[in-house]
């Protein structure tokens, strides 16, 4: 289950987010052919990836920035452009342009950091954006919770789109960080899920400024959850391609 977009319409341009796919499109683009030398990949991480141990023992703190826009491979670019295209631009159209963009920085910077303390001596590099991107959803969970969130269920053999709450979509997928972090050796290869839920907190606490400034559970009261602001509306059609059955 993955959300492919929401029904919560931006008011502008978010352009920062925008700038934020594309740079990390552009770096990963960058160092692609590196992928068919894991030497060289390797060295290349060792230089720009969050290495914890590197950090604790050498002080190696830009590379909590760095690392921000590297990735371990297609697959793990795609699935965080996605999530930051769906929830970063109404974030940015209520934090402003300057105030979102240092908003996605120090979420970033606050879920390299929950690594880091779960992991000190970690020898695995940390890459990806999903530390920042989980700030944006923290954020965006405690502003639109009643969002409508369409995700693409698979199972099996069955494949639906299904509308749901952000707060069903956004509070399962920060559980299963918590879930899965008590459950993983923090030291070992895989998910990062700790900076994911640490980055998931610091957005969600760097936004309460703006959700007092709107009226707290006021807000809440008066939007019912719900952007304050129509909701796209979807339609589907049907193919006009004919569905052609097998003879018996």
């Amino acid at each position: 289950m993955f959300p492919i977009r929401d029904h919560n319409p931006s008011g502008g341009t978010p352009y920062v987010t925008y700038a934020l796919i594309a740079i990390n499109v552009v770096v990963f683009v960058s160092y692609w052919p590196l992928f068919t030398d894991p030497r060289q990949l390797n060295l290349f991480f060792y230089d720009w990836a969050m290495t914890p141990v590197l950090v604790s023992s050498e002080g190696t703190w830009p590379t909590m920035f760095t690392s921000m826009f590297l990735h371990g491979g297609w697959m793990h670019l795609l699935g965080n452009m996605l999530f930051l295209w769906i929830f970063g631009d109404n974030l940015e159209d209520e934090m402003g342009h300057l105030g979102y963009l240092a908003f996605y920085f120090a979420s970033g910077l606050g879920a390299a950091a929950a690594h880091l303390i779960s992991a000190p001596y970690s020898q695995v590099p940390t890459v990806g954006a999903s530390g920042a991107i989980a700030g944006v959803m923290g954020g965006y969970l405690l502003l639109y919770p009643k969002a409508r969130v369409d995700v693409l269920l698979i199972i099996i053999f069955i494949v639906k789109i299904i509308p749901v709450p952000a707060w069903v979509m956004l509070g399962l997928w920060f559980g299963l960080q918590l879930f899965n972090g008590f459950g993983a050796d923090p030291t070992g290869g895989g998910v990062a899920y700790w900076a994911h839920a640490g980055g998931f907190i610091v957005g969600l606490v760097l936004t309460l400024p703006i959700f007092l400034r709107l009226g707290g559970t006021r807000y809440w009261r008066r939007t019912d959850g719900h952007p304050p602001h129509p909701e796209a509306r979807y339609t589907y059609r049907r193919t006009p391609i004919p569905r052609v059955r097998r003879r018996k």
